[in-house]
């Protein structure tokens, strides 16, 4: 019997078999599905970022998949909210939570609390790329620390998205991102009972697989996705469009590669994310359940299972 306020967190690198699992251990618990991967809440591109299926969404319940246009700037803030609803709604109902994704932030904030630091407001980002294209970005860097060392001292000053949204901070609350994150975590769900699966396959085993399924995706039209995208002209800062093989095939649709070149950049950079992925979570995540391989349908892992729920 599943024990009370229980949420089943199975995490991990992207291409491990994750997703696969979930659907896995959602069948055979009465469970449901919780999206945690910041890619798979974007619509029109359920092939680049890896949706489940429709024959698998047909399995079990599936939520939070596709539920932002790629115009949008989704946050983990917003994420947790809604994961929490979710999660609420299926105790409501009786069923298993299981919280699937390799979106560490997103997976820790949950489990474990999150800051109180704010979002950053849609006018605040807008004046901010206003500012940064004014300015420049190493000027605003430089504004940053003025008014937050501690904070500039542990971003590049070519990152882009750390830079505007620490500034950004300061300039919405007058407070600095450091004495924001040096106050206590606050736990959105803490009646949350959670066990948690960690999937963390060796590097030969995992480079492999990203490979294949990038192979795969674009044999299932990834390609026709990211040129609807370019289509649009959305600004390259949005989240959507650093999905992984995004940022490569619009070079190809640009004409600045070679189809060739495009999807092997594409295959180097899905292999350099899934390991630091798997690095996030050997670091960051407690787990019930560690697997040092991809899952495959292995029987032993669902008897595991069991036992912690």
């Amino acid at each position: 019997m599943v024990q009370e306020n229980r949420v089943m967190v199975v995490a991990g690198p992207t291409a491990s078999g994750k997703s696969a699992l979930a659907i896995e251990i959602a069948s055979l618990f009465d469970g449901e599905i919780i999206n945690a991967d910041s890619m798979q809440v974007y619509k029109d591109m359920p092939i680049i970022t890896a949706c489940p299926t429709e024959e698998d969404m047909r399995k079990v319940p599936h939520h939070l998949y596709q539920i932002y246009d790629p115009s949008y700037n989704g946050t983990v803030v917003e994420w947790l909210d809604k994961a929490v609803e979710k999660i609420h709604e299926c105790w409501a109902r009786n069923k298993l939570p299981v919280v699937v994704g390799g979106t560490g932030m997103y997976i820790c904030n949950l489990m474990y609390g999150t800051t109180t630091v704010p979002e950053n407001t849609q006018e605040t980002r807008e004046n901010l790329r206003a500012l940064c294209k004014q300015i420049g970005l190493r000027n605003v860097y430089d504004k940053l620390a003025e008014v937050d060392p501690k904070t500039a001292a542990r971003i590049h000053h070519g990152d882009t998205s750390r830079v505007l949204r620490a500034y950004g901070i300061y300039m919405q609350t007058g407070v600095p991102l450091s004495e924001w994150q040096a106050r206590p975590m606050l736990k959105k769900l803490p009646e949350g009972n959670f066990c948690s699966i960690k999937l963390s396959p060796e590097r030969e085993e995992l480079d492999a697989r990203c490979f294949a399924r990038f192979d795969q995706m674009m044999q299932q039209g990834a390609l026709a996705e990211v040129v609807k995208l370019a289509e649009r002209n959305l600004p390259d800062t949005l989240p959507a469009m650093k999905a992984l093989g995004v940022p490569e095939l619009m070079m190809f649709i640009r004409g600045e590669c070679s189809l060739e070149e495009a999807v092997e950049l594409g295959k180097l950079h899905t292999r350099q994310y899934a390991k630091r992925q798997r690095t996030w979570f050997m670091n960051k995540l407690r787990s019930d359940i560690f697997i040092k391989e991809c899952y495959r349908g292995q029987k032993n892992l669902i008897n595991d299972v069991k036992k912690i729920l």
